[in-house]
């Protein structure tokens, strides 16, 4: 059987339209610009409003990631979309975003993941293209967290935003082509459930009118534990993705971490040893999409021209449940 090798052919993002401010947050929270950026990095964070879905902010998305790879919908076998935030239990978010780009040829399958869904899309992607299974796949990373977010609630609401990045996984051209998804590494540690949780989102705590009036509905989270596993654990997997490709930090040209703290990200490139200059981040106008945080901050920074074809980038990611993981590709 041939084996191919995996590449990101293309990649595309999109945002609600409404930009709410930390200047705006204050006016119905007790908060200010300078409180929250000064512990988080956040300016600023996209809200869907007046009807915008998961679904469609994805499909936008995936959109331009099709026009950049000179590809067409009926061009993608299969559809991996990476949420938490699915328009509905059922259908899944990737059924939707295929009736709504005309991929009529692709399958549909959603990921929960939550944060680090996108890197482990990009595992799944990655094996089924090198078995030759499919030669295109549409990766997206999305959420739409405002609706599960207690905006009185100054511990959450400051940090979350909503917004979709879309990739087109594909086949590299031949031996002269040097792009390659070169490992993937996902793990994951049930025990700490606990730190980040929607309670009243299944079967264990359904949505009666006395579930909703405690607001069991929204984002709870242990900030401060939280805090120090997310230090730790993409740490430690970045480690584990250097090793496995004999590479050190110095090899590495840029960084794509979770954007769910800037104050995270500086104590893991503290870590690492890997300067700051060298981390691509957009938390700062966008905040924590959760799975959308890496492929959006690829796609800003690819169309920047900060990262070119042949540099080495590492993807380090951490989410609920707990999951964690990292990649490594030559882009």
């Amino acid at each position: 059987m041939t084996s191919y090798r995996t590449k990101i052919l293309s990649t595309g993002s999109a945002f609600p339209l409404h930009r709410c401010s930390n200047d705006e947050l204050a006016r119905s929270i007790e908060t200010s610009d300078e409180w929250i950026y000064e512990r988080t990095g956040i300016r600023a964070r996209r809200i869907a409003k007046n009807g915008e879905t998961n679904s469609q902010i994805a499909s936008k998305a995936a959109l331009i990631a099709l026009e950049k790879a000179g590809l067409t919908a009926k061009d993608i076998q299969c559809i991996l979309f990476a949420t938490v935030t699915s328009d509905f239990v059922m259908p899944s978010a990737a059924c939707l975003v295929q009736e709504n780009i005309g991929a009529t040829n692709a399958c549909a399958l959603d990921i929960s993941a939550a944060c680090s869904g996108f890197v482990y899309g990009l595992e799944i992607a990655d094996l089924m293209i090198r078995a030759g299974k499919y030669k295109n796949i549409l990766l997206i990373g999305s959420e739409v967290l405002s609706p599960i977010i207690n905006w009185k609630d100054r511990s959450t609401c400051i940090l979350f935003g909503d917004g979709s990045g879309a990739t087109i996984i594909g086949r590299a051209s031949g031996p002269n082509d040097s792009s390659e998804v070169l490992s993937t590494h996902l793990y994951a540690d049930g025990s700490l459930k606990d730190l980040l949780f929607v309670t009243c989102s299944g079967t264990a705590c359904p949505p009666t009118p006395e579930n909703l009036e405690q607001g069991l509905q929204y984002v709870q989270m242990k900030g401060k534990e939280i805090f120090k596993v997310a230090v730790r654990s993409m740490a430690d997997c970045s480690l584990a993705a250097l090793q496995a490709n004999n590479l050190t930090v110095a090899d590495i040209d840029w960084v794509i971490p979770h954007q769910a703290n800037l104050r995270i990200i500086e104590l893991v490139s503290k870590r690492l040893e890997i300067p700051m200059d060298k981390f691509i981040l957009n938390i700062e106008e966008f905040a924590n999409t959760s799975g959308a945080t890496v492929p959006t901050a690829l796609d800003f920074a690819i169309n920047s021209g900060k990262i070119k074809r042949g540099d080495l980038v590492l993807m380090t990611v951490f989410g609920a449940g707990l999951t964690y993981g990292s990649a490594i590709i030559r882009y």
